[in-house]
């Protein structure tokens, strides 16, 4: 792991287009600033873990397990 220092207004890169920014930092929080393309998805840990969980529990599925929509019938007009 890198560990690194900044301050306020200082920011870090991640590659050629990612760029992490300090926002402010109160206490023991840190309010970071992320410039990233739109096709890079970024989520806090816990939703990227929460993400992952329901992919893998999606993945073990069995098509009987998915509810069939009932049939629409479609009224003479």
């Amino acid at each position: 792991m890198l560990v690194l220092t900044r301050k306020v207004n200082q920011s870090i890169m991640i590659g050629d287009d990612i760029e992490v920014i300090v926002l402010e930092v109160r206490g023991e929080q840190v309010r970071l600033g992320i410039k990233a393309p739109r096709t890079v998805t970024v989520h806090r840990r816990e939703i990227y873990d929460a993400i992952q969980q329901e992919n893998l529990l999606a993945a073990q599925s069995k098509p009987e397990d998915v509810p069939v929509p009932p049939k629409q019938v479609k009224s003479a007009s």
